[in-house]
């Protein structure tokens, strides 16, 4: 088995925030079993003994929620405990962590420190920004309580990436966030677009268009770009894959590949499933509490869930951009039962790469002449 990745749920869907476009809250409603409470120790062993006795060369755990805070410190203090007592092929180890922010002391972040963990923090931009959507079960902007979450993550010099979920607000305040990021020193970055609810058509007062998000792209695209020809190359998780295809290595984001990967995401009380977005009762592939992994690939085989993203759709053939854009995450194709289903943002992609391709390209001849 090559490297594996698996992402454990521990608080399952679980969390102290309220955030407007959770898109895990709507897809907990989709399911029989919204919620399976806090994972268990005797399960957390179970699975961690699984996996490291199964994986080869390295091992990355990712904990991600609803919100995994939530298990507690003690939580995760035993999970490295079971880390070092069922790494029986001596593979590399290494802990992230997906959070809101709205839990985090001293003792986490010093804890984060210690361990090495790599932290996500989501926050949106700027307090009004934040606040229109990321709110508290009072319905209460949670900005100030995630700022002083970061505030202790850079006091105790822990390695984090900031998480935000562009909006039809957020698209169309782009360079307000982009410009508080930079005074505020934060380097590295990821954009996600909104996600609407599963059913077809629903729109919301955070939908995010596709005319929105173009422009998103390319506002966000020229300040990038203004930074990194003078010498200022910042992380933007989107850029970076863009680059990394056009210098013939393999994107790292999954929706970037033209296929999804093999993901194990892990439910609290140990159900497994092939995506993050799919974690529904029909594409449960076990338990890893109770299943071993050929048990779990036969279901994942069973279903063509990766076989089935893997078809070029009729609106890609012949695409021009196809080779950069690969069709997206399948999330954004949904439903994917019509004659010729089509990714909500094509437009907007299409219409970003053909007016960001010339410079991208530059800055790939530049990285691949060592210069910046």
């Amino acid at each position: 088995m090559p490297p594996i990745t698996v992402m454990l749920k521990p608080a399952s869907g679980l969390c102290n925030m309220r955030c407007r476009y959770c898109f895990y809250a709507d897809e907990m409603a989709h399911r029989t079993t919204e919620s399976y409470g806090i994972m268990q120790q005797d399960t957390l062993e179970a699975i961690i003994k699984r996996v490291l006795a199964f994986a080869e060369g390295s091992c990355n755990f990712m904990y991600q929620g609803g919100e995994p805070t939530l298990a507690g410190l003690s939580f995760f203090e035993q999970a490295l405990e079971f880390q070092k007592k069922w790494n029986v092929n001596r593979v590399v180890i290494e802990n992230g962590l997906q959070t809101n922010g709205y839990a985090i002391d001293e003792a986490w972040a010093e804890f984060f420190a210690r361990n090495h963990f790599l932290v996500g923090i989501s926050l949106d931009g700027p307090k009004d920004i934040h606040d229109a959507n990321r709110v508290d079960a009072q319905g209460k902007g949670t900005y100030n309580r995630v700022m002083h979450a970061i505030q202790l993550l850079q006091k105790h010099k822990v390695e984090f990436n900031i998480l935000t979920v562009v909006t039809r607000q957020a698209a169309r305040s782009t360079g307000k966030i982009y410009g508080f990021f930079q005074r505020n020193g934060f380097a590295y970055q990821q954009y996600i677009p909104c996600l609407d609810p599963w059913e077809e058509g629903a729109q919301t007062p955070y939908s995010l268009t596709a005319k929105d998000f173009e422009q998103h792209l390319k506002l966000l695209f020229d300040q990038w770009y203004q930074q990194a020809v003078r010498g200022d190359l910042q992380y933007n998780r989107y850029f970076f894959n863009l680059l990394a295809i056009l210098n013939g290595q393999m994107p790292e984001a999954c929706e970037m590949r033209g296929v999804c990967g093999r993901q194990f995401v892990v439910e609290a009380d140990g159900s497994v499933y092939p995506c993050d977005f799919y974690m529904l009762d029909e594409y449960r592939l076990g338990n890893l509490v109770t299943d071993d992994f050929e048990t779990i690939e036969r279901r994942r085989q069973e279903l063509a869930f990766v076989e089935t993203s893997a078809r070029i759709k009729e609106s890609c053939k012949g695409c021009k951009w196809f080779a950069l854009c690969r069709g997206g995450c399948r999330r954004n194709w949904e439903p994917v039962t019509g004659l010729d289903p089509r990714n909500v943002f094509c437009s907007a992609y299409q219409g970003f790469l053909e007016y960001a391709f010339p410079r991208l390209q530059q800055l790939s001849r530049m990285l691949q002449e060592g210069r910046r």
